[in-house]
C-alpha cells in the first residue's frame, strides 16, 4: 500500500512541478545556465516532460519508461543545480542560503532519483 501511495504522490509532484514551468516560466528560466541557449524552449520542454512522466507513471504499461524518463531528467538537471551554486539563487528577490543549494544537489537529487527507481515496478492492479 505504501508503494502505491508513493507512486501517486510522485506522479502528483511531477505533474504540478511540470505545470509550474508554464505558470512561472521566468522563475525556471533563471535557473538555466547562461551557457545554454533557448531558455524558454528548455523550460517548456522540461515542464512538458515532467507532466508526461507524471501521466505515464500512473499507467502500469508505461511506468518503467516514465521512471527512466524522470531519472534522465533529474540527471540532466544536475548542471542547473551546480549553476545555481556558482551564481547564487535568488528567486523572487529572496536568496537561498548556499547550504540549501548544496542540500538540493547532494541530497535531494539523489533522493528523487532513488524514489523514481524504487517505484518502477509498483503493481497497481
Amino acid at each position: 500500500m505504501f508503494k502505491k501511495i508513493s507512486l501517486y504522490v510522485m506522479a502528483t509532484f511531477y505533474f504540478f512541478a511540470g505545470v509550474n514551468h508554464f505558470i512561472k516560466p521566468e522563475l525556471y528560466k533563471k535557473m538555466i545556465p547562461s551557457y545554454l541557449d533557448f531558455h524558454s524552449l528548455l523550460n517548456y520542454v522540461s515542464g512538458f516532460l515532467e507532466i508526461t512522466g507524471a501521466v505515464l507513471l500512473v499507467i502500469p504499461q508505461t511506468r518503467k519508461f516514465a521512471c527512466m524518463l524522470l531519472i534522465v531528467l533529474l540527471i540532466a538537471f544536475i548542471p542547473v543545480h551546480i549553476y545555481m551554486l556558482q551564481t547564487g539563487w535568488c528567486p523572487q528577490n529572496k536568496c537561498l542560503p548556499e547550504w540549501v543549494l548544496w542540500i538540493r544537489l547532494l541530497l535531494l537529487q539523489p533522493l528523487l532519483i532513488w524514489w523514481a527507481w524504487s517505484v518502477r515496478k509498483v503493481k497497481t492492479n
